[in-house]
């Protein structure tokens, strides 16, 4: 089992994120801890917050109050949902918040079930609960509840590439092609995307671009894809690379197989609802596009903004790291797509849009007391650059792997002399 312990300022942002996955059927309250009780057993998110409103008006000087954590047994773990909150019950009573309203949430949008935490670490006094070599008590934790359990333990593999962060092409540091290859060979293990422009969109978080190439070689029209790095400021910081560098899984025709597979994996994929109703209520309640892409990256999703030498926007992308697909904007409705943010962003004409599901409300306990203004709720760690200032997010449930022991020149040359060889028989 792998644990994942994300802190942030904003307690709505965590409990709205989660309450999306339950409103949309694709989660379920399993258990919640001290929270004030309902008549019919269903929350809203403000009726959640209520309960943690005394803990956070008491708070003294914590800026990331708030306490997000997932617990990710094995996907072949067969986890009941009484076991579910036991694992639960335990692990936040041994870190020490069992006695912290807390409440828990599990994910069924994916296969494999997991579930989500969300409480505060300050105390009823607002006293920060101490975090002191926190990761390792998780750690060692998670393997005497495996053992406890019978859930089958996390290897050394898992356990260790869970702790790394998989950062984007740094043009500036050598060994461009070993950077770039440690990404594109292993991104379609990982994300569902349905055409070029959303790979594009996702390679850009990582500081690459792809672009297709075509030429005619021996009187048949050939068809190529190049892969190049980019600066900070999404311009092109080296020479292009050949897809047929980093395997038969970077080229195009192995993408486009791809495209063809998650086009029919995402066709009623339950996380497209929960990612459209997350960005309408981001377009619902903010008025430009920062404001609307740190609203969404609270989330765990990226939004990547195409705009011509004018500066219209053509293209809208969003990439949910929670449920590892890409969407271009219209794929997920009318009125998220590139038309209706150039109107808005650019000519300030705002659309109508349907009521959304959820809104942040008001906190207010007993005294009448508003709770005070939050911080973004970074759901995970981000990796900031001056580009993407919303930054990549580690996506939940295991990270890319980074290429290891693997020497990229040796492979070129290789693919070289099997091409020249090749030109060899063909000669005699």
């Amino acid at each position: 089992m792998i644990a994942k312990i994300g802190r942030s300022g904003n307690l709505y942002g965590a409990l709205a994120y989660n309450q999306l996955k339950v409103e949309n059927e694709n989660g379920q309250i399993l258990f919640a801890n001290k929270i004030i009780e309902t008549a019919n057993g269903h929350y809203s998110v403000a009726q959640l917050a209520q309960s943690f409103a005394p803990y956070l008006i008491a708070n003294r000087n914590t800026e990331k109050h708030t306490l997000h954590i997932s617990l990710n047994p094995d996907p072949n773990d067969k986890v009941s949902d009484d076991k579910f909150r036991e694992i639960a019950e335990e692990y936040m009573r041994e870190m020490g918040y069992g006695e912290q309203p807390f409440v828990v949430f599990k994910h069924t949008d994916i296969d494999r079930s997991h579930i989500h935490i969300v409480s505060v670490c300050v105390d009823e006094q607002g006293k920060k609960i101490s975090d002191k070599f926190e990761k390792m008590r998780s750690m060692n934790l998670c393997r005497e509840l495996e053992k406890k359990h019978g859930l089958i333990p996390a290897t050394d593999k898992e356990r260790n590439q869970n702790d790394k962060v998989f950062r984007p092409v740094d043009y500036r540091a050598g060994d461009v092609k070993s950077q770039i290859a440690s990404v594109v060979r292993h991104l379609p293990n990982y994300y569902q995307y349905q055409s070029l422009g959303e790979y594009n969109a996702l390679l850009s978080l990582f500081n690459i671009t792809a672009e297709k190439i075509e030429g005619e070689l021996q009187g048949k029209m050939q068809q190529g894809l190049l892969y190049i790095p980019l600066n900070e400021k999404g311009e092109r910081a080296g020479h292009p690379f050949k897809a047929s560098l980093f395997g038969k899984g970077a080229g195009l025709p192995a993408l486009e197989l791809h495209f063809a597979k998650c086009k029919t994996a995402l066709k009623d994929h339950p996380s497209k609802q929960t990612l459209k109703a997350a960005a309408t209520i981001a377009l619902k309640t903010t008025s430009d596009e920062q404001a609307f892409k740190k609203q969404l990256a609270e989330q765990g999703i990226n939004v990547v903004v195409r705009r011509n030498d004018t500066g219209r926007i053509y293209g809208m992308t969003f990439i949910d790291h929670n449920s590892k697909t890409v969407w271009n904007g219209s794929r997920l409705a009318k009125e998220l797509s590139a038309n209706v943010f150039n109107d808005y962003w650019n000519n300030n004409i705002k659309p109508e849009i349907k009521e959304p599901a959820l809104q942040q409300p008001k906190i207010s306990i007993s005294n009448d007391a508003d709770l005070p203004a939050e911080e973004p709720h970074h759901l995970f760690d981000f990796l900031t650059t001056e580009k993407h200032e919303d930054g990549l997010i580690e996506a939940l449930g295991g990270l890319l792997p980074e290429a290891q022991g693997e020497d990229y020149e040796e492979l070129d040359f290789a693919n070289k002399m099997k091409k020249k060889r090749k030109r060899q028989r063909g000669q005699k």
